[in-house]
């Protein structure tokens, strides 16, 4: 009798992720059909079948019409189970928040930027973007409220819901971000570092083919996250994409923020640009200053940004070649420049094998500045399906 009962709970647990996956394409709008969702997952139709019956019956998932299909009968189209829901996100920056309301499928809407103390630590700040962001549930209706997602500039214990030592991020080390979004709005809370939130939210809106990806975001600071056979792949300790800190040559003794010398960082992030210039005399205090200069042709911001992105080409030439991504997708605001995105795309042709760039797709995101945001939205509807599932799964246990 012991091993039937842990031989059911096995099969349950496996069914169980199973349908977590089904759940979490269905979400993103990669997927709308048993087929597609087979074809994505690798999964035989008749276990893709079992998975989507039980999340049916569960009220987690309903069939909404039929598709015609080439050869033969017209598919089911499934999606979420009450998919009138919708999650609040934002986006954090150093002085200011990129706020919205994010739908299932990647639908974003109600987009604006609120000012953000960032600096002045979470217990100070946070309150007044949850205003405004209980502001954007209450106009679309609370009641269809599933969850919230938060984008944060550093790097983000997913186990605990908390950011850990973020450089740019003062007295905000370890505080229970997750925690405290999920007292305050009774809905399931998601936190997550900046660029996968940016990697998420762009391959929602990708063709499904591309399955590996790399999205970089470049601002003040520089950060990656990578799709791995179209899923966010995080590594052994949730760090995957840290190139931010690699060494470089170019960059020789130069103090780095995370306290290490002659990082990527330091020569090719715009905080580096801000700096280099400076040294130059131009008169430059943020970010958006080099990219105001740089676009309107200054020679010096030019060059230094161009440069900027040869460092950056350099490091990322190194990750494509051993990962052989479908694509590169460049974001922040350096992205927005076309003499950087053209030198980082040089580079990758120059110190990528033919193979790997034959089909590389290397581009801006297309979401530009609102990827982040779907991206955190998405993450707070899955979470929110996840604890659904779990929820309903084990009531079902107990009957």
């Amino acid at each position: 009798m012991p091993e039937k009962s842990a031989h059911r709970r096995k099969s349950s647990s496996g069914v169980s992720s199973l349908a977590e996956h089904v759940l979490e394409l269905l979400a993103s709008g990669q997927a709308a059909t048993r087929t597609e969702l087979a074809e994505l997952l690798g999964a035989a139709p008749s276990t893709i079948s079992l998975a989507v019956g039980q999340l049916v019956s569960l009220g987690l998932v309903a069939e909404h019409g039929t598709r015609s299909s080439t050869g033969g009968r017209p598919r089911k189209v499934l999606r979420l189970g009450g998919s009138d829901g919708f999650a609040v996100a934002a986006e954090l920056g150093g002085k200011h928040a990129h706020v919205g309301v994010v739908l299932p499928g990647g639908g974003l809407t109600d987009v604006s930027t609120v000012p953000f103390p960032t600096a002045d630590g979470p217990e100070a700040a946070l309150p007044g973007l949850a205003e405004t962001l209980t502001a954007l549930a209450d106009r679309h209706g609370r009641e269809r409220l599933r969850g919230v997602g938060l984008s944060l500039p550093g790097p983000v214990d997913i186990a605990s819901g908390i950011v850990t030592l973020p450089a740019r991020m003062p007295g905000w080390n370890k505080f229970p971000i997750r925690d405290w979004l999920a007292d305050r709005f009774e809905v399931p809370a998601a936190v997550e570092n900046d660029a996968n939130c940016m990697a998420v939210g762009e391959h929602t809106v990708q063709p499904a083919e591309r399955r590996q990806s790399i999205m970089v975001k470049v601002g003040t600071g520089i950060g990656a996250g990578v799709i791995a056979d179209g899923r966010l792949y995080r590594g052994g300790t949730g760090a995957a994409g840290e190139i931010t800190h690699v060494r470089v040559e170019a960059a020789q003794d130069t103090p780095c923020s995370c306290g290490n010398t002659g990082c990527l960082e330091t020569v090719a992030s715009g905080a580096a640009l801000v700096r280099i210039l400076r040294g130059h005399g131009l008169d430059v205090t943020s970010t958006e200053d080099v990219v105001r200069l740089a676009t309107d042709a200054h020679p010096e911001a030019t060059r230094a940004v161009r440069q900027a992105g040869r460092y950056l080409g350099q490091v990322l030439a190194a990750n494509v070649n051993f990962f052989n991504p479908d694509a590169v997708y460049l974001g922040g605001i350096l992205s927005t420049l076309e003499p950087f995105v053209a030198a980082v795309r040089s580079q990758l042709y120059e110190g990528c094998h033919p193979l790997v760039t034959e089909h590389l797709a290397i581009e801006r995101a297309s979401l530009g500045a609102d990827a982040g945001l779907v991206g955190a939205g998405q993450f707070a509807l899955q979470r929110a399906l996840a604890q659904a599932l779990q929820t309903v799964t084990d009531q079902s246990g107990a009957r």
